[in-house]
């Protein structure tokens, strides 16, 4: 009875030991699977020319939790402005809140996470608040065209028009000399010509001619028999 009583002692002691270590290493195991608000962080970012807050969810346990985002202003809530589900993964699972953040703005993020909503696993918000970059996002401004200024109702009056319309280059506006007839005019040597030919003495003037070398002719020649005679004497 002795020796079974002992047996049975040390195999409580052993089965007391081994059950304290498996509840330990349970709990270890537990508490490491817990959801814990180390696990979620946000950022402030930019989408372009927009900007946006993003809040990763690290749980590996894949506990539900809803985010809420807060803008704060002077340590108070300013606004809400948005609250989101998600479940968290070992890689992380992240979600975006759009908000056109202004540089050094705050904003809080508050993280509710158990399917018990009365009794949640988590309800704290991420250490320190979060805080916008000192830059914002840039934008697409874009220097606009310059527009044409309107023409003015006051304008320059039309010159008036002279009374007698300034001819075109093409149209001469000198009066041509007057002709006596449309028959061209006769050379000079053409008109001595008509003035000679057309005389009616010119018959006349040639008989008297011809009968003065008639004449002189013959005084030559019987002069000139005059004087062989006289020399032959």
């Amino acid at each position: 009875m002795s020796i079974s009583r002992r047996t049975a002692r040390r195999s409580a002691r052993v089965l007391g030991v081994a059950a304290a270590t498996t509840a330990l290493a349970l709990g270890v195991a537990g508490n490491a699977l817990a959801c814990n608000i180390s696990e979620f962080s946000a950022e402030a970012k930019c989408d372009g020319t927009n900007g946006v807050i993003t809040v990763t969810d690290k749980d590996a346990s894949g506990t539900p939790a809803t985010i809420t985002v807060f803008l704060e202003n002077n340590g108070a809530d300013s606004k809400q402005i948005g609250e989101q589900d998600v479940v968290g993964s070992r890689e992380g699972v992240t979600i975006t809140f759009k908000e056109d953040w202004a540089p050094n703005a705050e904003y809080r993020v508050h993280v509710t996470a158990g399917k018990d909503k009365e009794h949640p696993i988590v309800d704290k918000d991420i250490e320190g608040n979060l805080k916008t970059p000192s830059a914002g996002c840039s934008k697409d401004e874009t220097t606009p065209p310059a527009t044409t200024p309107p023409p003015s109702e006051e304008t320059t009056p039309p010159a008036e028009e002279s009374e007698s319309p300034t001819p075109s280059p093409s149209e001469s506006t000198t009066t041509p000399a007057d002709t006596s007839s449309n028959a061209p005019s006769p050379a000079a040597g053409d008109s001595n010509l008509a003035e000679t030919g057309a005389n009616s003495n010119t018959p006349m003037i040639a008989g008297v001619a011809g009968a003065l070398v008639v004449v002189g002719g013959g005084a030559v020649f019987f002069g000139m028999r005059r004087r062989g005679a006289n020399s032959g004497r």
